[in-house]
């Protein structure tokens, strides 16, 4: 930007930042030239509405001159639990290098003045490896796993991976030479481990800022993993009404607001001079308002001045309707697979019906606050030691029903051959998490919240469950796959799921 002093560059560059670490080497270095700085992304779930806050971010980094460096830490993702499998890589690379270019011109953000970078372009390089080995003689287990605690997934018995995390991510700030590194406050801990440990390989300590975390719809974090708590990129116009009209939006509470966070760090820092955010009210109730200063609208909000309604419509304004002719979004399916809540659970409890010799009472773990109570016709195919402990898919929307005289809170899917001789629970991967929902390919859109028996959704929607020629679950052609991109298997192929 043209006739900017460093000072007003410091204000672009560190405006809205929960953290700064390495305030004087900022000044110190503005006043002689411009900042080096990267963002890296981890590509496992897909990009959700709350990437705007840090392409905001961005965008002030450019218009302060800053050289921007943004990179897809493919290689991280696989480390991160696997929560990418190496076979996903490089699609899933391709996807998020395309959502953020999408998100940034969005914005107004130039793309000439970036850089893009996939982490396995330079991270198996013989230098790199050889520094990750001089690292790992430095750090110790113990300050490995404090860095990555909030941002790798804990497990009871985590993988060695997850350890060489943190290390990988404090030498992408040497490998790519820069004098920053930007992230959400949840990297905090991983800043502080590179401010620790690349001095002791003989590499300068970095600036870093830190975003805060922006609430989800549901409050707390927005995640990938957690459906209701964001907007995906992709949902239908449908599916964005429905998660709006389910927010979380307490009047006059300004701490855990989604809607609220967006407006700051999203639409204040993209409005232009003369610029504001306007509420719509009715006539008694004073007539319309533009907000020109966050701090403003922030404060009539504590004051419960604004309905909720009028806020979430301002921030996330619903898509135009699709015209007469046109073709529906995808996923905007009436009898789409998105509607089943399909979740990942635990078999922790397998006893025989009192009152039918066919059935199963299960106590399956879904990471509720107790185990629902599933009842199962696997006696004849499973026997109970190989049932216990078992990693099962349960359609968890199902109306509960009584069978024999237990309610029953859900299904587990089973794989049937045609004369159902042979009956088997689709196989889930070893790294599933009970509770994580699981997902058709190409659809993202919430599930509902019960299916309706009348409309006979569940009897529409199986009639394409099945299991294709190499036994991979799938409706239609479109894959069932876990929060991290892995497919679900049975021994039996192309037969039914039910």
């Amino acid at each position: 930007m043209v006739g900017i002093t460093p000072a007003e560059k410091k204000a672009l560059i560190t405006r809205n930042l929960q953290e700064t670490l390495g305030d004087d080497k900022l000044t110190k270095i503005l006043a002689e030239r411009d900042l080096k700085i990267y963002w890296g992304t981890a590509t496992t779930g897909k990009p959700h509405v709350a990437y705007f806050v840090p392409m905001s971010k961005i965008a002030d980094f450019l218009k302060a001159g800053c050289e921007v460096t943004i990179l897809f830490a493919d290689l991280h993702a696989y480390l991160d639990n696997m929560k990418a499998p190496w076979s996903l890589l490089e699609l899933r690379t391709q996807y998020y290098e395309q959502v953020i270019k999408a998100m940034l011109s969005a914005i107004g953000v130039p793309l000439e003045k970036l850089k893009f970078v996939k982490g396995s372009d330079y991270q198996l390089s013989k230098e790199y490896t050889l520094d990750v080995y001089k690292l790992s003689s430095v750090v110790t287990q113990h300050d490995a796993k404090k860095a990555g605690a909030e941002v790798v997934k804990q497990v009871e018995y985590p993988l060695l991976s997850g350890l060489l995390y943190p290390g990988l991510q404090a030498l992408d700030e040497e490998y790519l030479k820069v004098d920053a590194q930007f992230g959400g406050v949840d990297q905090r801990k991983i800043f502080t481990f590179s401010e620790k440990y690349l001095p002791q390989l003989g590499y300068e300590k970095r600036i870093h800022f830190m975003n805060p975390m922006v609430p989800g719809l549901a409050g707390g974090k927005m995640s990938s993993s957690e459906e209701d708590s964001k907007i995906d990129l992709l949902d239908s116009p449908a599916n964005v009404k429905k998660k709006l009209k389910k927010a979380f939006c307490e009047p006059g509470n300004i701490a855990d607001n989604g809607l609220l966070s967006f407006v700051k760090h999203v639409l204040f820092s993209l409005f232009k001079e003369g610029e504001g955010f306007e509420v719509n009210r009715e006539a008694e109730h004073g007539g319309d308002v533009t907000f020109l200063k966050y701090e403003d609208l922030e404060k009539y909000y504590a004051e419960d001045k604004t309905a909720p309604g009028k806020l979430s419509g301002a921030a996330y304004p619903p898509p135009a309707k699709v015209k007469a002719g046109a073709a529906p979004a995808a996923g905007a399916d009436e009898d789409a697979p998105h509607r089943l809540d399909i979740r990942v659970g635990k078999v922790v409890e397998v006893a025989r019906h009192p009152d039918a010799d066919t059935l199963y009472v299960l106590k399956i773990d879904l990471s509720e606050a107790q185990p629902r109570t599933i009842i199962s016709g696997l006696v004849k195919f499973v026997t109970q030691e190989e049932l216990d402990q078992r990693l099962v898919a349960v359609l968890c929307n199902l109306k509960p029903s009584k069978m024999r005289g237990i309610l029953s809170e859900g299904m587990v899917l089973c794989t049937s051959n045609a004369d159902h001789t042979v009956v088997e629970p689709i196989v889930l991967p070893a790294t599933a998490t009970p509770g994580s929902r699981l997902s058709f390919e190409g659809f993202s859109g919430t599930p509902d919240e019960q299916l309706n028996p009348k409309k006979k959704v569940w009897e529409k929607l199986s009639a394409d469950f099945k299991t294709n020629s190499d036994g991979l679950a799938v409706w239609k052609d479109n894959f069932l796959l876990t929060p991290e991109g892995e497919k679900l298997s049975s021994k039996l192929a192309n037969c039914s799921i039910k």
